[in-house]
């Protein structure tokens, strides 16, 4: 049964994922990775947000819970596969500066996203 829980929440996270990234690349366009970026962090603030309430509130044997948040939906949501990708294809465009920023902004915004969302959800618990 986790099988379908992680399975189910990854089909959700990934649809989350493709709308996001439609939404942001009409309003932002797509000369830069914005919609990866945007995924990316928010995806990891959510993480956070969602583990921390989770680990506060579910006993510890609800682990299919925590599967099919974390691993599932949220797994289906980031895209740090198509992050790797976005960055070579700014190094192959000859855009090094860029390619430097987006994997900069990316593994400092996110980490940032995860400590917010524990941080908030720890002090209001």
């Amino acid at each position: 049964m986790t099988l379908v829980y992680v399975a189910v929440g990854g089909a959700i996270g990934s649809v989350l994922r493709y709308l996001m990234m439609v939404l942001i690349g009409h309003n932002l366009g797509n000369n830069f990775p914005y919609s990866t970026l945007i995924v990316n962090v928010s995806g990891s603030f959510v993480m956070g947000l969602l583990i921390g309430w989770l680990s506060s509130t579910l006993p510890a044997n609800a682990s299919d819970i925590r599967l099919f948040v974390a691993v599932g939906v949220l797994g289906g949501y980031t895209t740090f596969s198509t992050f790797s990708l976005d960055a070579i294809a700014l190094m192959e465009d000859g855009k090094i500066l860029d390619m430097v920023a987006y994997i900069v902004l990316s593994v400092i915004l996110s980490l940032g996203g995860v400590i917010a969302g524990l941080y908030l959800m720890r002090t209001v618990s």
